[in-house]
């Protein structure tokens, strides 16, 4: 199994919430963090934008990211979702194998 981890920003935590749960009930990650209050600058339809944002970190398996990517395509409420992972190089032994059974 090759774990990674997903990050996804989100407008509020209302809408990262509804996500995280989804997720979790369709057992496409073991775990979302929620951290609120993160300001976001970036490009945007020809202007620099300046937002608050929330970022949900993701821990799941690579062969559900595709899934998993649809799935908050399909209920995220932004036009181009930031969906992006990173592997998880190295974890504790049990935490990874909690991840593992975790997920589907």
């Amino acid at each position: 199994m090759e774990a990674i981890v997903v990050y996804v920003t989100s407008p509020n935590e209302e809408e990262a919430v509804k996500i995280a749960k989804t997720l979790l009930e369709e057992r496409l990650c073991a775990c979302v963090n929620i951290i609120k209050s993160m300001r976001s600058l970036y490009h945007w339809q020809g202007n620099i934008e300046d937002d608050s944002e929330v970022l949900m970190i993701i821990k799941t398996q690579k062969g559900l990211f595709k899934k998993l990517s649809e799935k908050i395509k399909a209920i995220h409420p932004y036009t181009v979702a930031e969906i992006i992972s990173l592997p998880i190089i190295d974890g504790s032994d049990a935490y990874l194998k909690w991840l593992k059974e975790s997920t589907v």
